[in-house]
């Protein structure tokens, strides 16, 4: 070897690692060492505006065409390399079936967290994660894909926790559990009454329960009946999920539903503070319609909107709690449900007129009120809970529905009716008394004040439009900084809306959605949109804003042979030392370590029809140093972040020389981490047998 290649291999050596035993540190060090020098001299060196600065901004304005607004947005939104958002948001994916994390202000995506559907660069599904993708399959058929719209963060007195987060699936009437210390899903459970719901997943304020609404009335339970049966054999559902916090996961046998009457529930919200221990769910098609298949028959459109009022449904879930729990429930489909009737007999659950046809329902941060907009009425509809409370204790009804459900008096519980503008659909709050309303046809956010104890907060009139903020286009929910929890922060909005437009370059017939950022920070009629994010996905519909600070992700796995699946060590992990394979007539075993730049083994040889368990560990206990693994004609692919274990199973299937190899840059001879799976006929003699046996 000569001089000058023996100081280049050196070197190359130094920087990738040579032999199992080296550990390659990666760059973060480094980051972060240039991180704090960048803040320690920020803070000793405020900028300072000369001449020359100035004008220097003034030219790259001019050539931009920039306005001043331009200029303060994109200084309220830039974050320099290295900094990190000061909000995180929790936004469903849509028909993607994930769910997207993004910064904020940045508005940066930071990933897309596996849920619903398989993920290649995650390795959901492949075949790792397929266990809890079959969790959410239906009567024998597997889906994997979803209609994810309400994610919910985990609550500790009515406070953002940080620690889980819920989702659910309206196609499918399916709640996902995700734990937010390496952001990957845990389980999914599938709704055991419903083909399909709308109104999960919110949580009550310790996360007891997950809340799981309905939507379209169908015969409980997956059974048959007749739509020309529709008032007595059709029902509407909610559905407690019991929430275990130590075990992270839902406890199906700790969870029960109530039956309703068969109007279409739509979102729920649970009470906090001064109305802990109630559920308010909102409804449409109060009608029952119940349409026909012929030109100039009635259709749901027109059918479900010829009533002025829906109904607001009030629900007592510690009475309910009380009523499973003594046996007062009924199995439907082998699932627990109280009956509409023993609802009504144990005061669980009452009604109250609401708006006609209703999509939101918000309570105020302290519980003192609840908010909701009516698509068809341009005002939103206050309710104080301190009013329902009495007029549930006094008996204040109008009446009883046609199911016996007992009507609490109109009257007796609105506070107010604010008129905000058109289309009103969803309500989020801040720490300075306002609260903020999405309006679809109207297509901008309004700022309006609360009164009761919101008053002392603000100057102005309670219960008064403030401002109104234009957005681009049709804006359907919108989210504050931890605007659902008993503290909301301010500062931020997002409009989620649902058109683009001329936002963004056209990407053809099929356009992006639009999350546009709002600065709410100052009070009054300032709320200037800051920056518009396209959502290259159909079609995301809610998200939860928490601050960054309260998220505690793992950088790598506690421990090497770390098992995601029970956040655990994993007994069974291959470790250092240990690679092999072993045979075992046609099961053949593979103990395998991953650590940069190579597999160990790198060469594994069966007989075609053998039966594989391969045990693969990443070695890696560096921040980032994350591996793939993919067997190509196999479809299968792992990510193994550090430390993590994983055990996939498969048959050898043709006999060939199947290459596998690191599918995620991770060193300079990421190219050389590969091996082959050497997959040798079966002898003539054993496929004869084998085919004598079939």
């Amino acid at each position: 070897m000569s001089p000058r290649l023996s100081i280049g291999f050196l070197t190359l050596a130094m920087t990738i690692g040579v032999g199992a035993s080296f550990v390659y540190n990666p760059p973060q060090a480094h980051a972060q060492e240039t991180k704090k020098k960048r803040r320690k001299e920020a803070e000793a060196a405020p900028v300072v505006l000369n001449a020359a600065a100035v004008a220097e901004l003034q030219k790259i304005a001019t050539d931009r065409k920039l306005r001043i607004e331009d200029l303060s947005a994109a200084l309220k939104t830039y974050l320099p390399s290295g900094t990190h958002d000061e909000y995180i948001i929790f936004a469903s994916g849509g028909h993607s079936g994930q769910v997207f994390m993004i910064g904020v202000p940045s508005m940066r995506l930071l990933r897309t967290i596996a849920v619903f559907s398989p993920e290649p660069w995650q390795g959901y599904g492949f075949p790792v994660g397929e266990e809890i993708l079959a969790q959410g399959d239906h009567q024998g058929t597997e889906i994997r894909w979803g209609d994810t719209h309400h994610p919910a963060l985990s609550e500790t007195g009515g406070e953002y926790d940080g620690q889980f987060l819920f989702i659910g699936d309206k196609a499918n009437a399916r709640l996902a559990v995700i734990d937010l210390r390496d952001m990957e899903t845990k389980q999914i459970v599938k709704n055991p009454l419903t083909v399909s719901d709308h109104g999960a997943s919110f949580v009550t304020p310790d996360s007891e329960y997950i809340i799981e609404g309905g939507q379209y009335s169908t015969p409980l339970g997956f059974s048959y009946a007749s739509v020309d049966d529709y008032q007595s054999a059709y029902r509407g559902m909610v559905t407690l999920w019991k929430f275990d916090r130590a075990a992270g996961r839902v406890d199906q046998t700790k969870s029960f539903a109530l039956e309703l009457p068969p109007y279409f529930q739509d979102l729920f919200d649970a009470g906090k503070k001064a109305s802990n221990g109630l559920i308010f769910g909102n409804s449409f098609c109060v009608e029952s319609v119940t349409p026909g298949f012929k030109i100039g028959e009635v259709n749901f459109e027109a059918g479900c909107s010829q009533r002025d009022t829906d109904y607001l449904h009030i629900i007592d879930w510690k009475k309910a709690e009380a009523v499973f729990a003594k046996g007062g429930a009924k199995l439907v489909n082998g699932f627990p449900v109280i009956s509409i009737k023993t609802a009504v007999d144990e005061g669980v659950l009452c009604l109250t007129p609401e708006p006609k046809s209703p999509h939101g329902v918000d309570v105020t941060p302290n519980g003192e009120f609840v908010v909701v907009a009516g698509k068809l009425d341009p005002h939103v509809t206050i309710y104080s809970t301190k009013k329902i409370r009495e007029a549930i204790a006094s008996k204040k009804y109008s009446g009883t529905d046609v199911y016996g459900v007992p009507v609490l008096d109109f009257d007796a519980v609105m506070e107010k009716q604010v008129e905000l503008g058109l289309g009103p659909l969803h309500t989020q709050y801040d720490d300075k008394g306002y609260a903020y309303t999405s309006l679809f046809l109207d297509s901008a956010v309004a700022r309006w004040t609360l009164g009761g104890e919101y008053a002392s907060l603000h100057s102005e009139e309670p219960w008064k439009l403030v401002t109104k903020t234009p957005v681009q286009y049709n804006i359907g929910h919108l989210v504050t900084a931890e605007g659902d929890s008993v503290s909301p922060d301010g500062r931020y909005l997002v409009a989620m809306n649902k058109w683009s437009l001329d936002r963004f370059f056209p990407t053809g017939p099929l356009l992006p959605q639009n999350f546009q950022l709002v600065d709410i920070n100052s009070p009054g009629t300032t709320m200037p949109v800051l920056y518009d994010m396209p959502i290259g996905v159909g079609e995301p519909h809610y998200a939860q804003m928490i601050k960054a600070d309260k998220l505690k992700p793992w950088t790598i796995y506690p421990a090497i042979g770390w098992n995601p699946h029970t956040q655990s060590i994993d007994p069974t992990a291959v470790k250092a030392g240990e690679e092999r394979v072993v045979h075992d007539g046609h099961d053949v075993t593979v103990y395998m370590t991953a650590v940069r730049s190579h597999f160990a083994p790198d060469r594994v040889e069966v007989t075609e029809g053998d039966n594989i368990t391969w045990k693969i560990t990443s070695l890696e206990q560096s921040m980032d140093a994350t591996h793939g693994f993919c067997i190509g004609g196999y479809n299968i692919n792992l990510s193994l972040e550090p430390g993590e274990a994983s055990t996939i199973h498969f048959k050898a299937g043709k006999p060939g020389v199947y290459p596998f190899y690191c599918t995620e840059f991770c060193s300079a001879l990421h190219l050389e981490m590969l091996g082959y799976l050497v997959v040798k006929p079966a002898a003539p003699d054993a496929k004869l047998t084998e085919a004598t046996k079939q």
